[in-house]
């Protein structure tokens, strides 16, 4: 009966452990005027569940917008907006994400950032404006360079975990199977 329970207790163990989510990263920003925002994703690599923390004082906010009001630093039609002074944004999908202080005259004196987000496949842009070496910018689309493989990402390692339970759930089901004849 002790090796029933050790084998049932390690089978619990191993399922858990690879089940486990993929870990996500927490990108902290600290938002206020007179900063660089178009160098601040060089060299940052962002997954789908990654989360963009925005630290900012009073008379700011962090308005997610669309591409064409990020550009013309154009008011009034974010997609959500917070003035909490803590701000915590999770990349839930790929493509680009772009962000400003919906504060009149702070995004055209600097306050916005975009970061694009690359699909779990392949590799993409780091943010605003710049690529990894995976992928060049030709007419303003991403695309995979020829003959180079993508990194992989955090979303893509997580796709493999189900079939790693499989296989680890299998060889244990038959160690206990063996272990009970």
């Amino acid at each position: 009966m002790a090796n029933l329970s050790t084998l049932v207790g390690f089978l619990v163990i191993i399922f858990f452990n690879v089940f486990a989510p993929a870990s996500s990263a927490s990108h902290p920003v600290e938002w206020s005027l007179g900063k660089d925002y178009s160098s601040l994703a060089t060299g940052k690599s962002f997954a789908v569940g990654d989360t963009i923390v925005f630290n900012y004082g009073a008379g700011h906010t962090v308005d997610e917008v669309s591409e064409s009001d990020y550009k013309s630093c154009t008011l009034g039609n974010a997609i959500s907006s917070d003035s909490s002074g803590t701000t915590s944004i999770a990349l839930k999908t790929s493509g680009p994400h772009y962000f400003i202080c919906g504060i009149p005259g702070h995004c055209t004196g600097g306050m916005k950032l975009s970061v694009t987000v690359p699909a779990a496949s392949s590799g993409g842009s780091t943010g605003d404006g710049t690529t990894d070496k995976n992928t060049p910018v030709q007419d303003g689309k991403t695309t995979p360079s020829e003959g180079k493989k993508a990194s992989p990402s955090a979303s893509g390692t997580a796709v493999l975990k189900p079939l790693d339970a499989l296989v680890v759930t299998s060889v244990v089901a038959l160690l206990y199977a063996l272990a009970l004849s």
